[in-house]
């Protein structure tokens, strides 16, 4: 048989340093001296978002890139807002366990 997974996380606190020209799988640490409350906020999930398009939906998506603290941490989250008969479109989860 074949046995396949992720590697486990190096560590719990990474904040991302997405201001670094490294370029690794993820983003490298940021100093923790410089992690600010920021790094671990994101209010465009709290808002409904404009649906105008013919699936009737809109996806807004929280991911290390407009969460910094989540670096490292293999989380993402979304949200979908539907109108009246809308649809969830067609879509896949890459490495989702």
């Amino acid at each position: 048989g074949l046995v396949a997974s992720d590697p486990d996380h190096l560590q719990d606190f990474c904040v991302a340093d997405k201001t670094s020209r490294i370029n690794v799988n993820g983003y490298p640490c940021k100093n923790a001296v410089n992690v600010t409350e920021v790094d671990f906020f994101f209010g465009g999930l709290a808002n409904s978002a404009v649906i105008n398009n013919l699936v009737g939906s809109v996806i807004t998506t929280a991911n290390v890139e407009k969460i910094p603290g989540l670096n490292t941490l293999g989380v993402s989250l979304a949200r979908i807002d539907y109108q009246p008969d809308g649809l969830n479109p067609p879509h896949t989860h890459p490495r989702a366990s």
